[in-house]
């Protein structure tokens, strides 16, 4: 057996729900652990800086809002993949990721949404303003509410993951409309500093903290992603089992 159908069969066996939590188990305290390492290591990085010479102290709220929106963005494209997972390969977990991974999402585009505008006020003038990029952000919260509003209100499990995956590969539209709308558009939020083409514009003692703070984030998302995904395993299952003794009942019913 090659490597390449190794790693087929080995993703083919995660498909199989008693797996993944097995897998998860064994996870999870590791990415917890080094989250909670990464964390104390980038907080500390963070308090320890000098404040900038023009934002003074309030430059450290760059280092949750930026995190926090990028994550935004992550969890959308994750949620986006799983919807592909679901209509093209029918991925038995890829529903439930898509569904773990939403309300993680919402929190994430809050958290960014409410420390822009911390971070505005003192910048710009203004708690809040409707340009492209915060307007698009505005947009990509509450498409994520629309998705948790959705997956509550289906009672069928199958067609609720077909129309959540449609929706959310018809959102995913605002994903390049959010990294690109200060290049688009005349707005009061600052380009991009950290991902260009041409290297970072910042200066590397913000960088550094900034970096760790992002892969904390990061591995925050993954570590309640895998948590989610294993409490929406066992829910599924004492929900079909509920489900499975009130048609037993019925029955039991109808017989005498």
């Amino acid at each position: 057996m090659n490597d390449q159908s190794l790693a087929i069969r080995k993703f083919s066996d995660l498909a199989n729900p008693t797996r993944f939590l097995g897998l998860a188990e064994r996870l999870l305290p590791w990415f917890s652990g080094l989250t909670a390492l990464l964390f104390v290591v980038g907080l500390y990085l963070c308090f320890t800086t000098q404040g900038d010479y023009q934002q003074g102290e309030t430059v450290r709220i760059m280092y949750i809002h930026v995190p926090a929106a990028w994550l935004s963005m992550m969890c959308y494209t994750v949620m986006a993949l799983s919807a592909l997972g679901t209509l093209v390969w029918r991925h038995p977990l890829a529903d439930v990721s898509a569904r773990a991974a939403a309300p993680i999402g919402a929190c994430f585009t809050l958290l960014a949404l409410v420390t822009g505008s911390l971070w505005g006020k003192p910048m710009w003038g203004t708690w809040w303003v409707w340009d492209a990029r915060l307007t698009s952000v505005f947009v990509l919260f509450l498409m994520y509410l629309g998705l948790i509003a959705l997956n509550r209100a289906m009672d069928d499990p199958g067609k609720a993951a077909k129309v959540s995956a449609i929706l959310i590969l018809v959102g995913f539209v605002n994903i390049p409309i959010i990294k690109f709308s200060v290049e688009w558009w005349n707005t009061l939020h600052q380009p991009a500093s950290v991902m260009r083409l041409d290297g970072p514009k910042i200066d590397p003692e913000f960088l550094w903290p900034l970096l760790v703070m992002a892969l904390a984030f990061s591995m925050l998302f993954f570590t309640l992603h895998i948590a989610a995904m294993r409490n929406e395993i066992w829910r599924r299952r004492v929900t079909s089992m509920r489900r499975q003794a009130a048609r037993n009942l019925g029955m039991e019913g109808r017989k005498a």
